[in-house]
């Protein structure tokens, strides 16, 4: 195991590297480390690697969403008002709608799992979009009209969306018929949830105030707390479906807006952490693919990627209506929702992990949506953000 461990972690930063070099997201090359070193090219990981795979997967998820909860400012979503919340919600509704007209045909599967499907690949990429957010803030492009924000504030609650609405789907996909009243429940599991995660947020923030604790020991906490979640989750869902990963998030809002120093040093010791996170993910990911199906789809997942891609911009073009943003600047932003890479490797080999039939293509199809819109999506946003957004000095 430690040898594997050693493969992952030297090989997925080598490869990192070199793409970062070539100015491509790292993540892609930790996702070809994977499918190389996996069982079905050189095979040279150890099989109890593999074995708690969808565990450490799931562990790199809790860190990245507890991350996101502590960094997500509520006076921000305020701020910027009606486009955000809207952002966070109709561009992902568009994408998977046009995922489950399409995907059932294509893929011959059944529409709850184009659903699921639906969920995976209907997330833009925080790995992604982030670090050119926060430039294009340091640089002034956008700032005038808080595009940057909007985007920011945007792609983050469109994760929750996606994950809520994923979690929810996978509890119906245990072999039981389907109801419009187990469709009903979604919505009090997403409820549920947040009030789950907002009353620990409160337990802890008075927790962190009334009792001196060093930083590290306050990330065991929230991580103990966010592992007990999905312990839940597991409980839950055996009644009805109920999402362990939305308290997570919850819980970190709530700190951060309570306790706003505490939360922000605490968010960094969790950047650090992401760091050997994302490696351990996005590799395990890749490693966990059958190369010779995702090799057959490829055309498939192209065409469905283009014309989902195409419905979500239509979605953030909705979103922006009666807004003072200028064509050249609403056509940026439906650029930031090209690329995908964090949620679909998150939780794209879930339905594999837990046996669906077509978990495999599931996980196919997320993965190359990630190997083809991440680099795209990248080199888009860094070619036009300076003819399309105006420089505030």
């Amino acid at each position: 195991m430690l040898t594997s461990l050693a493969l992952i972690f030297l090989c997925g930063l080598l490869l990192g590297s070199l793409f970062q070099k070539l100015k491509l997201p790292n993540l892609i090359g930790m996702l070809i480390t994977g499918i190389v070193l996996g069982p079905y090219v050189l095979n040279v990981l150890d099989d109890s690697i593999l074995f708690i795979s969808a565990d450490l997967r799931q562990l790199a998820l809790i860190i990245i969403l507890t991350r996101a909860g502590l960094s997500m400012d509520l006076k921000d979503l305020k701020k910027i008002g009606r486009p955000a919340l809207l952002m966070s919600l109709v561009p992902a509704c568009f994408e998977m709608l046009g995922t489950i007209l399409i995907a059932p045909k294509m893929f011959n599967i059944p529409v709850l799992d184009a659903a699921i499907l639906a969920s995976v690949v209907a997330s833009a990429s925080p790995a992604v979009i982030t670090p050119r957010m926060l430039k294009l803030m340091e640089t002034g492009y956008g700032t005038d009209k808080n595009i940057p924000q909007l985007i920011l504030a945007g792609d983050t609650a469109d994760d929750i969306t996606n994950i809520v609405v994923f979690t929810s789907l996978i509890g119906l996909a245990g072999g039981n018929k389907i109801s419009v009243i187990k469709f009903a429940v979604i919505p009090l599991s997403a409820v549920l949830g947040v009030a789950i995660g907002v009353l620990t947020g409160f337990l802890l923030t008075v927790l962190f105030k009334k009792i001196h604790m060093c930083d590290s020991v306050k990330i065991i906490l929230l991580l103990s707390t966010a592992f007990l979640f999905i312990t839940l989750d597991e409980f839950l869902n055996n009644f009805f479906p109920f999402s362990g990963l939305l308290p997570i998030m919850s819980a970190g809002v709530i700190i951060l807006n309570n306790i706003p120093v505490t939360a922000e040093r605490i968010s960094t010791k969790f950047s650090k952490l992401w760091v050997g996170a994302e490696i351990l993910l996005f590799v395990l990911v890749g490693a966990n693919m059958d190369i010779s199906y995702a090799v057959s789809a490829i055309v498939k997942t192209i065409v469905l990627l283009v014309a989902v891609l195409i419905m979500r911009a239509f979605g953030i073009l909705l979103c922006l209506i009666k807004t003072d943003l200028n064509f050249k600047e609403r056509i940026f932003c439906t650029f930031t929702g090209i690329p995908k890479a964090t949620v679909q490797a998150a939780i794209g080999a879930i339905p594999l992990s837990m046996g669906l039939p077509n978990g495999d293509i599931i996980l196919a199809v997320a993965v190359l949506s990630v190997l083809f819109t991440a680099p795209l999506g990248a080199i888009i946003i860094d070619n036009t953000y300076k003819k399309l957004l105006t420089k505030t000095e």
